[in-house]
């Protein structure tokens, strides 16, 4: 196969990139841009992030985006809001259990287009 001609397989995946590139022009919004290329990338280098990690940098309140798998090791102190392209069963667990919320990449562009206050962490 020719270098740059691979295309992903996963529906959701080309979906979610052809989203974020095009919300990216509309609202002059970088970050979804470099979410897109983050997920462009192949899938062993997608981002596993742990609660404790998003524990560690993360402020009470605060909208954190992993373009990767959120993983349940550690301890969460405080409220965030965490969108993940997915989540394991514990991470839900711990971030719901702070009255947190978990979403989606797709629901995290509809709800704040211009991508503003948002932390990227891989």
């Amino acid at each position: 196969m020719a270098k740059g001609t691979y295309q992903k397989t996963n529906p959701r995946l080309s979906y979610l990139v052809a989203l974020l590139k095009e919300t990216a022009r509309e609202n002059d919004a970088k970050v979804w841009r470099v979410i897109a290329q983050n997920l462009e990338a192949p899938s062993n280098n997608y981002a596993e992030v742990n609660i404790g990690k998003i524990n560690r940098y993360a402020q009470d309140g605060e909208t954190i985006l992993v373009p990767g798998k959120v993983l349940g090791s550690g301890v969460l102190n405080q409220k965030v809001s965490v969108a993940a392209l997915n989540f394991s069963e514990s991470a839900i667990g711990k971030i719901t259990g702070l009255d947190g919320s978990c979403m989606t990449i797709e629901e995290l562009v509809a709800q704040n287009p211009k991508g503003t206050g948002v932390r990227i962490l891989r």
